[in-house]
């Protein structure tokens, strides 16, 4: 599988695991700005992945940045598929830098289902995601 305007991507197995839950509030009062970015409106909440190797969002993602909505925390969209679904992989530049609650090796995806009711996902399951890397073509 490839991820439109990536020129490469991978696949890999990730194991789904609980969030902190945060997301979900961000999603839904800045659901407009996400989808504008995005051309997808997001469930009002994340699927947390964790993966055997640290992923790192590639170069050029698409970006909603603090001044774009007057907050504090900068986040990082890149196109990716879980499971043969479209989706997104979010990430704020904290977790992206290492020094945020989560690891490089949990990889938050965002759709616009409920990913854990689609597919009947629980703490543990497997699920294959295609992840781009490097910049977009």
């Amino acid at each position: 599988m490839q991820i439109e305007g990536y020129p490469s991507s991978i696949i890999i197995q990730g194991r789904v695991k609980s969030g902190l839950g945060n997301f979900g509030f961000w999603l839904e009062k800045l659901a407009d700005s996400y989808a504008l970015k995005t051309g997808m409106r997001f469930y009002p909440g994340t699927l947390n992945i964790e993966v055997n190797e640290p992923y790192t969002i590639p170069l050029n993602a698409t970006r909603l940045e603090t001044s774009e909505y007057g907050g504090t925390v900068a986040v990082s969209m890149v196109p990716c598929a879980i499971n043969g679904r479209d989706a997104f992989v979010l990430r704020t530049d904290a977790n992206e830098q290492g020094i945020g609650p989560h690891p490089q090796t949990i990889v938050e995806i965002a759709s616009d289902v409920h990913l854990r009711a689609l597919f009947d996902l629980h703490d543990g399951d497997s699920v294959e995601l295609c992840l781009p890397i490097g910049g977009p073509n």
